[in-house]
């Protein structure tokens, strides 16, 4: 009788802790979930569904402006494929020393309330080619 009753302690010890897995699974990828867009996609969507989001693109030479009020820059980042669709980014922080215009960038956050302007809580560049690893015959 005490064999029966060992089993149901251990499924149902089994299944609490399946769930809880199960749970903290479903509620990491949910809340930390960020889509990685680039800036067409970006503005084809609705503006409430950009509030979370990483976004692509490269530095345009117009636009780019030091902010006044502190660390931080506002500037345009233009579409890999299509130069002609650009959004301004404003981004407080220190800015990467590898930061100028034409260089690719990744940020992230989202649309500001007026759902013009992208504000970024991360700013990265992408590694210049100096960094790369060259071909070298030995």
């Amino acid at each position: 009788m005490a064999n029966k009753n060992s089993k149901g302690v251990y499924v149902a010890a089994l299944v609490l802790f399946l769930g809880g897995i199960g749970y903290l699974l479903f509620s990491g990828f949910s809340e930390n979930s960020v889509y990685f867009l680039n800036v067409s996609e970006a503005l084809a969507m609705p503006a409430e569904k950009v509030s979370s989001i990483r976004l692509f693109g490269t530095v345009k030479p117009e636009g780019l402006e030091q902010r006044s009020d502190g660390p931080g820059v506002s500037f345009l980042i233009a579409d890999k494929d299509n130069t002609t669709l650009s959004m301004r980014i404003d981004y407080r922080g220190a800015v990467p020393d590898t930061f100028k215009p034409g260089v690719e960038v990744i940020v992230e956050g989202g649309l500001a309330p007026d759902g013009k302007i992208f504000a970024a809580k991360t700013l990265m560049t992408k590694c210049p080619s100096k960094y790369q690893k060259e071909n070298r015959k030995d």
